[in-house]
């Protein structure tokens, strides 16, 4: 009936008519309980769980359990009873597998939809949604191979349409509208393409014909509308095409190549017990975790959609257990995908489908190697969709080579800061930093409490977080690369749950993460580039809301002076004069300006301009 997640249980490889292995009596007694649920009625089922007993059916289970049972004794003390009730079993940890019904922690997998359960009564519930015969059919369906895995699933499951029939048909709505009511709506939501055949952008959600359960859990998710990058990347992703897409911080990316990764893994079967069909890369882990966890979202009460989070600071064995439970869709780091690739746990060939989140970031020297190493084990043909709120010309050149006639998708100012969030510059000289802060902190129209504090390094996030605790008195916490996932995975649950007023972080929590409840981020450190600036500032505007960003500016920082006045004067924040009148400033400006006349002036030399350009440097006029 239910495979746990225990490493020490796993898959057996049995003989044809075996069941199950147990460890113990008491256990085949419970599964003995198990198997003579009715549960036709619901309400009903629990009470024949108590009161109903069949000693004969016993008897030869107890017989075929025999030989488990004595090969584990020293183990059967251990292993606990599978959990009845829901409200027994605890919530998950980030990175846990979530049952699909209630939400706590998916110890088990369910063997006619190989969906995660937390316990016999959302298993129960699970295979009445999907309409499933229950009673013994419900446990006891085996195939007639040896692996002793269930059948495929119930011809009753339905999602409303064909999994394998499903295709994006561009609904009659959209193609009714005329080609200028589309560029207006573009132009008017600040979207921008490049390419051929570029698809009409969506209006409604309704407009993509998603199966019935992947629309109502888009609806229990939260998302009525989809937002300008989501309109149009939806529809083109949905038509297999490759894209390059560029949105402010907090805009909906995750979503936008979510639906078509989870599309993709719904219209085929999976090829292999670890070949998945789709794999998304992310920087972090911390982004990972959340890319998972909205995942898990979409695909809750979808049979045979099952998701992987690997990640390092996590123990790798649970990992590799997770991969032999025909898993679909892979949310990886790079450095602890390649570990499990080397191991060959693991094959790539069959994804049909690769996602390069804060693309920016993955192709820069620290993660460009590994993810060229991921992308030689993708062997046959994919669709690649990058996304990222900054791709800078060099990074975008790089990223070309790797999707094949892409459509690119601009929401608003590319590269700029998020439009809602207010930035206020400060000129603050290093030695009168931290009690800048402590006035902020101390001011009750800024502060606005959880506050993320960004700071260059580790040491200093320590020892930052122990000057604001003693000076505040405020509940403060850091958080940054030396803590242990379990610890970071705490902090920011805590962050998310409004239980620490001020985080003092390193870069660890500027990329991709949704702090909803973040209306404030100081920039206690510059950061190196301002891509990163862009990032770091868009933490406190995500899905819409409004959220002020302070940044420390002195002579440090010199080297970014010239772009810090290209991005954020056309935003209309007032700029320090400290910073204006900066003789660096003036020799940036300069060079600028030498840099684009040499360009205008190299010019290429043609029969009709040749006259031109000799007049032009004539020297006798």
């Amino acid at each position: 009936m239910f495979m746990p997640r225990a490493l020490k249980v796993k898959r057996p490889v049995q003989e044809p008519g075996h069941g199950l292995n147990k460890k113990s009596k008491t256990d085949q007694e419970d599964c003995d309980q198990r198997n003579l649920q009715a549960f036709t009625q619901k309400d009903k089922a629990w009470e024949d769980l108590k009161t109903r007993t069949d000693n004969s059916e016993h008897s030869t289970e107890a017989a075929k359990c025999e030989s488990g049972a004595q090969s584990s004794s020293d183990d059967a003390e251990e292993e606990e009873p599978v959990k009845s009730f829901k409200k027994s079993q605890r919530w998950p940890d980030p990175g846990d597998p979530v049952c699909v019904m209630c939400g706590r922690y998916g110890e088990y997998i369910c063997d006619t939809t190989d969906n995660d359960v937390c316990s016999l009564e959302c298993k129960a519930s699970h295979l009445l949604q999907m309409g499933i015969r229950a009673g013994d059919y419900a446990f006891n369906v085996m195939d007639k191979n040896t692996d002793g895995r269930t059948s495929q699933p119930h011809p009753a499951v339905n999602l409303g349409t064909s999994e394998v029939g499903y295709c994006y048909r561009e609904d009659p709505f959209i193609s009714g509208l005329t080609d200028e009511q589309v560029e207006r709506i573009r132009l008017e939501l600040g979207i921008k393409t490049e390419g051929k055949d570029v698809r009409r952008p969506i209006v409604e959600f309704e407009h993509c014909g998603f199966p019935s359960l992947l629309s109502g859990n888009l609806k229990k998710a939260g998302y009525e509308a989809p937002t300008p990058v989501q309109m149009q990347m939806v529809p083109v992703g949905l038509t297999g095409r490759d894209v390059i897409a560029s949105a402010d911080t907090g805009s909906g990316k995750t979503i936008a190549f979510l639906l078509p990764v989870v599309v993709r893994a719904l219209e085929e079967a999976v090829h292999g017990v670890c070949s998945p069909l789709g794999l998304i890369l992310t920087p972090t882990r911390e982004l990972a975790i959340q890319i998972e966890t909205q995942a898990k979202e979409l695909v809750m009460g979808i049979p045979n959609m099952r998701t992987a989070l690997l990640v390092g600071g996590m123990p790798l064995p649970p990992q590799l257990h997770r991969l032999k439970s025909s898993i679909k869709i892979v949310i990886a780091t790079p450095g602890r995908l390649i570990e499990i690739l080397k191991q060959k746990a693991l094959k790539l060939d069959k994804v049909k489908l690769l996602v390069v989140d804060e693309v920016d970031t993955m192709l820069k020297m620290g993660f460009q190697q590994q993810v060229l190493e991921v992308l030689e084990h993708i062997t046959g043909e994919h669709q690649t969709l990058l996304a990222s709120a900054t791709i800078p010309a060099g990074t975008e050149e790089l990223a070309a080579r790797l999707v094949h006639d892409p459509v690119r998708i601009a929401i608003g100012e590319k590269n700029q800061p998020c439009a809602n969030v207010r930035q206020i510059l400060l000129w603050v000289e290093e030695p009168s930093k931290k009690k800048k802060l402590f006035e902020i902190l101390n001011d009750n129209k800024l502060f606005q409490p959880p506050v993320v504090v960004f700071v260059d390094c580790k040491l200093g996030a320590d020892l930052l977080c122990e000057a604001v605790a003693k000076v505040t008195g405020l509940t403060t916490v850091a958080i940054h690369s030396d803590k242990t996932q379990r610890e970071r995975n705490r902090i920011l649950k805590g962050l998310l749950d409004g239980d620490f007023e001020v985080v003092i972080s390193t870069g660890v929590l500027g990329r991709g993460l949704d702090l909803v409840n973040v209306r404030l981020v100081v920039n206690f450190d510059m950061p190196n580039t301002m891509d990163e600036y862009v990032h770091q500032v868009g933490r406190a505007g995500r899905l819409g809301n409004r959220g002020t960003a302070i940044t420390f500016l002195n002579n440090n920082n010199k080297r970014l002076f010239l772009e810090v006045v290209n991005r954020v004067k056309p935003t209309g924040s007032i700029l320090p004069p400290q910073l204006l009148n900066s003789p660096y400033l003036f020799e940036q400006q300069k060079r600028e300006s030498q840099k684009n006349k040499m360009q205008h002036d190299d010019t290429l030399v043609t029969k009709n301009n040749l006259l031109d350009i000799i007049k032009k440097h004539d020297r006798r006029r």
